[in-house]
């Protein structure tokens, strides 16, 4: 009798797409996928590898790095939360691809509250950032010079919908200022082209700007904060470069689809939280100029109350600026 009650129970679990009984605490007897929603090079591709490659240590499985980008991150955050939810498809996403986003996306079939939240990776400052070729030196001259220009001044940003452009948007709102807003399929692409003196600015992440700043291959003309950061000490804050009002911080994180089983969870949850809790990846996060997040930050609950506040807070916004799918 007990062998034909396990019969039933693996028969109806399969039917039902769920994993067999242990799975779970064998979890993970494979190579798992994990999903960046943007192009390599941008701050979702750079923290993600960072998590990823310490979480493999842990888990004692390779996690396999997959770009996936486009309409601002959804169609990378779609396949992630169509895909199954056993574990082996994770979803590294921001605030633009798993708050705002899925408001401006009729085509984005997934709900961020809806998904199953393994933890925070950290929070991303934004720098607002010019060619080296720009002849503005400060914001106010940046400033001036679209004034004297309106719409005729490009910027460069990760996708509609995606962080950069929410911060972008925002920053045209609380300057009057009007931008030529180009669209790539991710930040590193609009990064090569601010470098390649093809765009005059773009409104960067800080693990995407900061190495570049320091290279000197395109300046800093603030930081989206309150105070300078101590990894790019020449750069003035928003509120030293006459823009008090224009302070953002994104976000990156990492999800699984509806469904994941909660020991499934805890156990990426856990490999997470081992690499932040690690002094060399968290040295390696702050150098980028991200904040690795703190302990009562981490983990699936904490993540799954940022994006429910995250969502509602952006819905606001994007309904009252008027972004839409282009």
């Amino acid at each position: 009798m007990p062998r034909l009650v396990a019969l039933a129970t693996a028969v109806l679990a399969a039917l039902l797409g769920l994993p067999p009984a242990g799975a779970a605490q064998e979890f993970p007897t494979r190579p798992i996928t994990m999903i960046v929603v943007f192009a390599p090079g941008g701050a979702t591709d750079v923290l993600a590898r960072i998590a990823a490659d310490h979480m493999a240590r842990t888990l004692g499985q390779r996690i396999l790095v997959e770009n996936v980008s486009g309409a601002g991150g959804t169609i990378g955050a779609t396949r992630g939360a169509q895909a199954a939810p056993d574990g082996y498809t994770l979803t590294v996403g921001s605030l633009g691809s798993h708050s705002a986003a899925p408001s401006i996306y009729r085509s984005a079939q997934y709900d961020p509250r809806e998904l199953a939240p393994i933890g925070l990776i950290a929070g991303t400052p934004l720098y607002f950032v010019v060619r080296n070729g720009h002849p503005a030196r400060t914001f106010q001259e940046f400033a001036a010079l679209a004034r004297a220009n309106p719409g005729r001044v490009s910027n460069g940003h990760a996708g509609v919908g995606s962080t950069n452009h929410l911060a972008c948007a925002l920053l045209m709102h609380v300057t009057g200022l009007r931008f030529n807003s180009i669209p790539y399929r991710g930040e590193g692409p609009a990064v090569n082209d601010v470098v390649a003196n093809q765009v005059d600015s773009a409104c960067v992440l800080a693990p995407a700007a900061v190495p570049q700043i320091q290279a000197g291959t395109m300046r800093g003309l603030l930081v989206a904060a309150r105070e300078r950061s101590p990894r790019t000490p020449e750069v003035p804050s928003a509120v030293e470069a006459g823009v008090p009002d224009f302070l953002f911080q994104g976000w990156n994180a990492i999800f699984a689809p509806r469904g994941t089983p909660e020991p499934v969870v805890a156990r990426l949850s856990g490999a997470l939280a081992a690499a932040l809790n690690d002094p060399t990846v968290r040295q390696r996060i702050e150098q980028l100029g991200s904040v690795p997040p703190r302990p009562e930050q981490m983990g699936p609950e904490a993540l799954r109350a940022l994006v429910a506040s995250e969502v509602e807070r952006w819905a606001v916004v994007i309904r009252a600026a008027g972004i839409s799918e282009q």
